[in-house]
């Protein structure tokens, strides 16, 4: 024989209760940061392309977007490595994931040379410019930066998150 305890008054105070998660929320605007060290590899370029796929869909992107941004990221590892010498064989890639964009920096020692060639720049620059019908090699990118600073080149590829694109 079973029997059973009415639970109607201690359901109702419980279910008018808000539910108090014991983590605290996440941060949004704080950034996530993987970097990479590679040696002048294609199998190890692919790593590169995967944390790339990784932090686009996490940020919602489409999957042409992410496959885009991914070939994008495997062909300027393939570009980089070409400038990588025997002193300084190695390319560093910094991928940051912000709250409106996420960046992908590739930097390496040596010459003054950027990390991707100045044709392939130029080369986006003409198809943001709209001159141009090739996607080129940063097809998904907003923006390219190069810049040079204590014997390091870096070349940084920007994707913004959202609608709008800014204007520098």
């Amino acid at each position: 024989m079973c029997a059973f305890a009415s639970t109607a008054s201690i359901i109702v105070p419980i279910a008018g209760k808000r539910a108090k998660s014991p983590w605290p929320p996440t941060v949004v605007n704080e950034p996530k940061t993987f970097r990479l060290l590679l040696d002048a590899d294609a199998r190890l370029a692919a790593a590169a392309g995967g944390v790339v796929h990784y932090l686009a869909d996490a940020a919602g992107f489409e999957n042409d977007v992410v496959a885009r941004l991914q070939s994008a990221v495997l062909a300027a590892c393939a570009e980089a490595f070409e400038h990588l010498t025997t002193d300084h064989p190695q390319l560093e890639i910094t991928f940051t994931r912000l709250a409106d964009r996420m960046e992908v920096a590739l930097s390496h020692r040596g010459e003054g040379s950027p990390a991707v060639g100045p044709e392939t720049i130029a080369g986006f620059a003409t198809r943001v410019g709209g001159t141009k019908s090739n996607p080129g090699v940063f097809a998904g990118f907003d923006r390219v930066q190069y810049e040079t600073h204590d014997g390091e080149a870096v070349t940084r590829l920007t994707k913004y998150i959202g609608q709008v694109t800014p204007r520098i």
